[in-house]
């Protein structure tokens, strides 16, 4: 019974092995992910602002005043450790 619950147990220790490997490649992916969603965007914004100018800078207006209400309405560091 012994040699069962070894085996199970070097079983499960290559499981979380794997589990371990897996985690650098999921963030490289993650990263990869992000900046090529980050050049799309770029391009987007790019392509936009040459074919119409007016369009993208009411979008950038847009963009900026979202920011901007949530960069003043956010609480404070101060406020997130006292509670």
């Amino acid at each position: 019974m012994e040699c069962v619950l070894l085996y199970l147990d070097d079983i499960d220790d290559l499981v979380s092995s794997l589990g371990l490997i897996y985690e650098p490649i999921r963030r490289l992916f993650m990263r990869l992910l992000a900046a090529l969603a980050s050049f799309a965007l770029i391009a987007s914004g790019i392509l936009l602002a040459l074919s119409h100018p007016p369009l993208a800078l009411a979008t950038c207006l847009l963009l900026f005043v979202t920011l901007l209400y949530r960069t003043v309405t956010a609480p404070t560091r101060g406020d997130l450790q006292a509670t």
